[in-house]
């Protein structure tokens, strides 16, 4: 790789001045983080000439506010070698570095990957694009080993081995390693379902949560399982059920010993030995450790009686009932 093809202002992580004004503490540590390490990365390589005076700064571990007021002046007392935009309020070293930012304010992608098609800004994204075609990914992860063909989703991933959650809804307070989770989060908190149910009336945020609701009223199952046939409504339900076809127990209950296929399994076993019991019958109040158990009980309150005695033809609700009644016939095993 050249080393003219990426500076520290190329891998540098931007905001705009609405974004700065918005940044808390913890975001503000994490940013000072990531850019110290995109710079050392840099100097790794050999490709840092000379040290950017924002990295100086970081450095100190100033306050944001700070960093903000002595970036700004920099420009007069540097001899005008930095230089702000004042569309976004970035900063930048030298004047062909700043040229080239305005070419994002002017739409111009002058650099075209002929094998694609695909027009960028800088000589610099088009050799990352490059990488994408080439299936190349020389950064790598010093922590789990992922790959990345550019460095900024390197920087991206790294917040997940942080343990850091700077991103915070500001409704209920919860927090989130990427902003991308928050926005998905947040959706929870908004009043409006404009999807509604033709059946039953009950409403959605998307269309996609109504389609897989519809299913319900339809009776259809598109997941198939390709082992035994079986078919199911939704993925998650289908991915449950092939645990079934295997012959692995890896989960293992604490108390009793006892080896369980899933996580869920060995969590609805341990409400055995807790004694919780969080599933209800809504007509009587009898509560139970598992949903399948609540389902077999409402046959109590139903009508129907679908086990039938083919030696008497009497009916019953449950199977155990049934299995009960067979024994007093002649032949029947007490």
């Amino acid at each position: 790789m050249a080393k003219d093809m990426l500076s520290f202002w190329d891998v540098a992580i931007y905001f705009s001045g609405e974004e700065w004004e918005y940044l808390g503490p913890a975001q503000w540590n994490l940013y000072r983080d990531v850019t110290l390490e995109n710079y050392n990365n840099l100097v790794f390589l050999g490709l840092a000439s000379s040290k950017p005076y924002l990295v100086t700064l970081l450095e100190q571990r100033q306050e944001l506010s700070d960093v903000k007021r002595q970036v700004a002046n920099s420009k007069y007392s540097a001899g005008g070698k930095y230089y702000i935009c004042k569309e976004y309020g970035k900063v930048f070293e030298g004047k062909k570095v700043f040229r080239n930012h305005q070419i994002i304010h002017l739409g111009m992608k002058p650099n075209k990957y002929e094998e694609c098609g695909k027009s960028v800004r800088f000589s610099s994204l088009l050799s990352e694009h490059k990488r994408i075609h080439a299936g190349e990914k020389p950064y790598k992860c010093e922590v789990c080993g992922k790959a990345f063909c550019i460095p900024l989703l390197l920087s991206k991933h790294k917040v997940i081995h942080m343990g850091k959650k700077p991103y915070k809804c500001e409704i209920c307070g919860k927090a989130f390693k990427l902003p991308s989770r928050l926005s998905k989060h947040e959706k929870i908190h908004i009043e409006e379902k404009p999807y509604q149910c033709k059946v039953c009336g009950k409403a959605f945020r998307s269309p996609s949560l109504l389609c897989e609701h519809e299913r319900i009223h339809t009776g259809d199952l598109p997941c198939k399982c390709d082992i035994c046939g079986k078919a199911f409504r939704y993925p998650s339900l289908l991915s449950k059920h092939k645990v079934v076809h295997t012959e692995d127990k890896p989960y293992k209950c604490q108390v009793c010993g006892n080896f369980l296929r899933s996580q869920s399994s060995l969590h609805e076993h341990k409400r055995m030995h807790m004694g919780e019991k969080p599933y209800k019958c809504e007509i009587c109040g009898k509560a139970f450790e598992y949903p399948s158990r609540v389902l077999k009980h409402k046959n109590v309150h139903s009508e129907e009686k679908p086990y039938k005695c083919k030696l008497c033809g009497k009916t019953f609700r449950s199977p155990s009932a049934f299995r009960v009644h067979k024994r007093k016939h002649p032949g029947e095993k007490p």
